[in-house]
């Protein structure tokens, strides 16, 4: 080991490899929450281990729905629900439900963010279906306006995210648009 400053041999510091160990390991540490925290292997062996069951039923929807939104545990009732609805809204859904889950299967290295763009080519029906399932399951809606039906509020997905910092807004504080106006002087 040199000296960089003189450029002349030194003498290893007593220390340096437990420094240089702690180092390591807490880089590994690191790069272990990483991974852990965004599920970057669950969600690559779940998209290798896709084996959704046949037709398509509830379970066949509650399966397509887990590798969409990535989530393992859904409730029960909201999916039933939200199938319900979306096969009332859409005569074709069922049978969309079936091609998406035969689809997947089949595109098993396609990540989830990515599935409506590469199935945007190739059948837009089931790109729209796709669309209309992650909208039900984060924002709760279904259906197209004005004849949305709201299915789910605060147990939509798009609050899990913040869930530990913010309150679920349960109703308006003031006027609409009441923060776009400057405030009164105090």
């Amino acid at each position: 080991m040199t000296d960089a400053r003189t450029g002349r041999p030194c003498e290893a510091r007593p220390g340096a490899a437990r420094r240089q160990f702690l180092l390591s390991a807490g880089a590994s540490a690191a790069a272990t929450a990483f991974v852990s925290a965004f599920g970057l292997p669950l969600a690559i062996s779940r998209a290798f281990a896709f084996s959704p069951p046949a037709g398509s039923g509830l379970d066949a929807f509650t399966a397509l729905t887990q590798q969409l939104t990535g989530r393992a545990l859904l409730d029960p009732s909201l999916a039933s629900r939200i199938y319900d609805a979306l096969s009332q809204s859409d005569s074709a859904f069922v049978s969309h439900v079936a091609a998406l889950n035969t689809w997947l299967k089949t595109h098993a290295g396609v990540p989830s963010d990515q599935v409506i763009a590469a199935l945007q080519s190739q059948d837009p029906a089931l790109a729209k279906a796709v669309v209309d399932i992650v909208r039900a399951w984060y924002l709760g809606l279904v259906g197209p306006m004005p004849t949305t039906r709201v299915l789910a509020y605060e147990h939509a997905l798009m609050f899990d995210p913040v869930n530990d910092i913010l309150t679920i807004p349960s109703y308006c504080r003031d006027v609409p648009f009441y923060w776009a106006h400057k405030p009164a002087a105090v």
